[in-house]
């Protein structure tokens, strides 16, 4: 087996470290390492007494770790990132980067289980060490929680029918496999769009065992109490979900409702956006098909 796992370009690569405004001596996160090429570009724009820590709970991204005296790959999920960063001695850092999402390796590694196009075990799990799989989630949720993750992570307007419909199909054999899933919904998989809604479906399935949402949430909070004043935030989200929350907490510091007024109607946000949101050109698309559905945010603690 080789030393390195393959994984694809990352998506939007100079405009992501861009917007972390690199210090050459300062401390930075890449918190989704994946295949290390935003870590990379970072590590490039730093001096020798810049500091550079990376995250990913996926054992195939280890094999791609850097070594530079420079760099500390944790092999732990984000949503630890203030805990992790304090245990190395770490209480601010000057700039956090997130790659949300699912990387192109993960979807092209077929025993995974996340892609379309592979018959594969119901699996999805982005860290072998998390006991809930798709699997799980498909034979053993009631439909009350089938139809919730449907409907919110799927965005599924027929998840009621869908969720009873697999109750239904488990109750006459276990659904093991990708495939297995496949047949139980194809009356929901009109030709012309199937491919689409079959997404959606595992989207939803692969939101919820990793528990994305959640962990999103808990990674923003801690990025504002972690960020020094002026360091940036520079996120990547590749669905609308991710891309709402992203945008909330970027505006207001807050996932739902509104910031408390002032007497005079103003209100402290935590945050400053910089520049516009960011998509990547047709000619970045073409080079790398994950790179269609992505958006790119920034913004800057006051």
């Amino acid at each position: 087996m080789s030393t390195k796992m393959e994984y694809h370009n990352p998506v939007l690569l100079k405009e992501t470290v861009d917007g972390l405004n690199i210090k050459p001596d300062g401390v930075y996160v890449d918190v989704t390492f994946g295949g290390g090429g935003h870590s990379r570009e970072i590590l490039s724009r730093l001096g020798p007494n810049g500091k550079l820590f990376a995250f990913d709970q996926d054992e195939d991204a280890w094999l791609n770790a850097i070594d530079d005296e420079r760099f500390t790959l944790i092999k732990e999920n984000f949503r630890y990132i203030k805990n992790f960063l304090r245990f190395y001695g770490i209480k601010k850092v000057d700039g956090i980067l997130a790659d949300l999402g699912v990387s192109s390796h993960q979807f092209d590694v077929p025993e995974r289980g996340f892609s379309t196009r592979f018959d594969a075990e119901l699996d999805m799990r982005m860290s072998k060490k998390n006991d809930l799989s798709a699997f799980k989630v498909v034979n053993e949720y009631d439909e009350t929680n089938l139809r919730r993750i449907f409907l919110e992570y799927g965005e599924l307007k027929n998840a009621p029918a869908i969720a009873r419909t697999i109750i239904e199909a488990r109750e006459k054999e276990t659904i093991v496999n990708t495939e297995d899933l496949k047949q139980v919904l194809s009356r929901f998989l009109p030709a012309h769009k199937s491919h689409k809604i079959l997404a959606q479906m595992y989207q939803a399935i692969r939101i919820e065992v990793n528990q994305e949402m959640e962990v999103l949430k808990e990674f923003l909070q801690q990025s504002l109490e972690v960020l020094n004043e002026s360091g940036r935030l520079s996120v990547i989200s590749y669905h609308s979900l991710e891309d709402r929350l992203v945008k909330r907490y970027m505006k207001n510091g807050m996932f739902e409702g509104e910031p408390e007024r002032d007497f005079f109607g103003r209100f402290e946000v935590p945050f400053t956006l910089i520049g516009k949101l960011i998509v990547p050109t047709d000619a970045e698309i073409k080079i790398n098909n994950r790179a269609r559905s992505a958006k790119l945010r920034i913004a800057e603690k006051k």
